[in-house]
């Protein structure tokens, strides 16, 4: 029988899953279920003389309080705003343009070489943007019209844009990860250079699959043909749009994983590193710093409302006991410590059909964080085949916003079909590099522990 407490607990549960589909903001979502089962709880105990675990006083509004207030003053959390305006200023910089031109002409000379060109450049913004919707949107409006134009499937140039542009996500420097260190209290630096491989090694699977595919199958991905001949002129042209966002990475990244900057600081010089990229293609004026300025003031508050919210929902959960609940529950499926890890991941791949990683990593990652510890699991390899699995999220319907954001681009003959169809083979990718980080930890490991040893 059901202690009260483990009652409380899948009420509270239950009726978020439930909520969910009403289609009431996830922020106010999180942070009414709090409220309202805090002030239950009180009573239930103050005049039922229920047991409702360590809930027994108003006390716990001063928690949620405090525990707000130590998020919201939490220094590591600076790096959000100036990486969104690194990525966003990034966008209107031009680099990206220029990229496109110079790999349709260097690539597009082969079959399934103008996909290889996008995701190359996908795997260049993500590790000096880390916006999803931005680099979805940019690749879309860049590289849909030329692959239709050289008669590309429309399933197929839609999987290669949706997918190319959320290694955004996992690829450092990552808005996700960032939240995920600050849950799990671990290095933001160790976590970002964890990822590094397996994001890169996603992004060259996902080229294998485009050249692969377009050999066995010429009419997903034709050779164009008349284009400019391959000349000294032309490569020259394709490294000088290389190296500013090379440049760009090296200077972020670089100065985190060799200890010359914080995370933080780091997010500094890449916000400046973008803006002077933007003035040296002409791009940068007023109008342009304030739309970017804009658009991060609602990128931030859009994350940090539901940060508030899901912080509060938490400290309610825990309070009525959730961390047992949820330890006890994992421990007692009938499966060696690796079975229990792979539940995990297939709940968080289910929630992700449904739910955004932000309320996925924000709820669920803090609750099975400390039984994975407890299983003897370096936190560092469960964080990022979490994140990996966490990025099919954005490719799954119906909730997928890789998708949406494509969709709203996207010249009105490419159906949400072709698009659903387009990202199925790129999932299965992501489930194979979850698959072999899964197996071969050193994916993960190895590079941490070249630069921090251990």
């Amino acid at each position: 029988m059901l202690e009260t407490y483990e009652f409380l607990v899948i009420a509270m549960l239950g009726s978020f899953i439930a909520l969910i589909f009403t289609g009431f903001p996830i922020a106010w979502l999180l942070g009414g279920i709090a409220v309202i089962f805090a002030v239950g709880c009180i009573l239930l105990n103050e005049y039922f003389d229920v047991d409702t675990y360590f809930l027994t006083n108003f006390r716990i509004f001063g928690i949620i309080v405090q525990r707000i207030y130590a998020q919201m003053s939490n220094w590591v959390l600076v790096a959000l705003p100036m990486f969104i305006f690194m990525g966003l200023m990034l966008e209107r910089s031009g680099v990206a343009e220029k990229l496109m031109t110079n790999f349709v002409k260097l690539f597009g000379r082969y079959p399934g070489g103008l996909a290889m060109g996008v995701i190359l450049i996908g795997i260049l913004l993500a590790a000096s943007t880390g916006i999803v919707g931005a680099s979805v949107t940019l690749l879309a409006m860049l590289a849909m019209p030329v692959m239709l134009a050289q008669n590309y499937s429309k399933a197929f140039a839609s999987g290669v844009v949706a997918s190319a542009g959320t290694l955004g996500i996992l690829i450092p420097p990552s808005v996700m990860l960032i939240l995920m260190a600050d849950q799990l209290s671990l290095s933001v630096g160790e976590l970002f250079m964890g990822a590094l491989i397996p994001g890169v090694l996603l992004g060259l699977c996902y080229i294998a699959y485009a050249v692969i595919g377009a050999q066995l199958v010429p009419k997903m991905a034709p050779a164009p043909k008349n284009l400019e001949p391959l000349s000294p002129g032309l490569i020259r042209d394709t490294l000088l749009a290389v190296i500013p966002p090379i440049l760009l990475i090296v200077a972020v990244l670089g100065s985190i994983f060799f200890g010359i900057a914080t995370p933080t600081e780091a997010s500094g010089v890449g916000a400046f590193g973008a803006t002077l990229l933007a003035m040296a293609n002409r791009r940068f004026s007023f109008a342009v710093l304030r739309d970017v300025c804009y658009k991060t003031t609602l990128t931030t508050a859009f994350i940090f409302g539901i940060f508030i919210g899901a912080t509060a929902f938490a400290v309610v959960l825990r309070q009525l006991g959730g961390d047992e609940f949820i330890a006890h529950m994992l421990t007692s499926i009938p499966f060696p410590p690796g079975g229990i890890i792979l539940v995990i991941l297939f709940i968080a791949f289910l929630a992700g059909f449904f739910l955004d990683w932000l309320e996925i990593t924000l709820i669920l990652l803090p609750l099975v964080g400390p039984v994975v510890v407890d299983m003897g699991f370096s936190l560092v390899w469960f964080v990022v085949i979490f994140a990996v699995t966490l990025q099919t999220s954005f490719l799954t319907p119906p909730v997928g916003f890789s998708l949406f954001y494509l969709k709203g681009v996207v010249p009105p003959e490419v159906r949400t079909q072709d698009i659903y169809r387009g990202v199925i083979p790129f999932v299965l990718i992501q489930v194979l590099v979850v698959t072999a980080v899964f197996f071969f930890d050193d994916l993960v490991l190895w590079l941490p522990a070249q630069m921090y040893g251990g």
